[in-house]
């Protein structure tokens, strides 16, 4: 350290000196001002950059929720959806028992009015072959009666005596 404050010279001293001022104010002139501008350019860059990233952020997180709610509505929908399709099924189910019922009903209904009929019609049948017995049975005793003739006038009185009285 001795040596070189030995050799120390001041004229050597003022040139470095100046020398080295002229070149921070060539420096500051020409090179620390497009620097400077383009730290602040590149911090600026920065932040549209953090700002474009947290706005993304945020438009991915109101999609989603938009997303989340179509989803949500989409699922009540189809939810109505086959809640009208089960009430429409049991209405249509119903609606068969009741039409089915109704016809077995109606069915039953004209077995009995048929058999009523036939049971009318065999009734009739069954009094004109009884009728028609009666008359071959009473067509046989008056037959056997009136076959003397003290039978008949006796009958004859006696449905003549028969027919003042009413």
């Amino acid at each position: 350290m001795e040596e070189l404050l030995g050799q120390f010279s001041v004229g050597l001293f003022i040139m470095q000196t100046v020398l080295f001022v002229g070149l921070i104010l060539l420096l500051k002139k020409f090179a620390w001002k497009p620097i400077l501008d383009a730290v602040n350019e590149r911090e600026e860059g920065i932040k549209n950059a953090l700002l474009s990233a947290e706005n993304a952020k945020k438009e991915m997180q109101n999609l989603k929720s938009d997303n989340e709610k179509l989803l949500a509505d989409a699922r009540a929908e189809r939810d109505a959806l086959m809640k009208d399709a089960r009430e429409i099924k049991d209405k249509m189910i119903n609606d068969a028992k009741v039409e089915a019922q109704a016809t077995g009903e109606k069915m039953i209904e004209q077995a009995k009015a048929a058999i009523n009929s036939e049971k009318n019609a065999a009734m009739a049948e069954l009094k004109n072959q009884v009728s028609s017995l009666s008359l071959e049975i009473a067509e046989k005793v008056l037959r056997d009666e009136l076959s003397n003739k003290d039978s008949q006038t006796k009958l004859v009185e006696k449905m003549l005596g028969d027919a003042k009285l009413n």
